[in-house]
């Protein structure tokens, strides 16, 4: 049996790493383009959930920053209330010039259970690369003004 591989996404954006860190962890900033995280701060230890979902169904995603690098890497612990299994999202940050590299990875979604299709790792690819490759770039674009 293959060891489970983790969703891994790469995008470039032609904005400083300040700008997309601050997205990535201003709750406010957050809120346009990813959810809407009441509690955020990118501190270890910082406990924070948040609903997510679809019409049909809204999960309560009960999450713990457990490791931050300002302007570099922010990594929290990702599970869901009433169900087992935890995950872990890593976004990660590369300065290039002018330009920023996100890495963002999400691993251990095979702990969830494989009954549910909402919690398939397919619903995450989908819904990671929108987040990564409309929703931020959308954000970030919406700064150009003032970058």
């Amino acid at each position: 049996m293959s060891e489970p591989q983790p969703i891994i996404i790469e995008r470039t954006f032609h904005a400083p790493v300040s700008v997309v860190w601050e997205a990535l962890t201003n709750k406010d900033k957050m809120k346009a383009w990813y959810f809407d995280v009441p509690e955020f701060k990118p501190v270890p230890g910082l406990k924070f959930q948040f609903y997510a979902g679809d019409e049909k169904k809204q999960y309560l995603h009960l999450c713990e920053v457990t490791e931050v690098i300002v302007e570099k890497k922010v990594q929290y612990s990702w599970r869901y209330d009433g169900y087992r299994g935890e995950s872990r999202v890593t976004f990660e940050l590369f300065e290039e010039g002018e330009k920023t590299k996100l890495r963002l990875t999400h691993e251990g979604l095979e702990t969830f259970p494989d009954t549910n299709p909402d919690l398939a790792k397919a619903r995450f690819v989908e819904g990671w690369t929108y987040l990564i490759n409309t929703s931020l770039v959308g954000y970030l674009h919406s700064l150009k003004p003032i970058l």
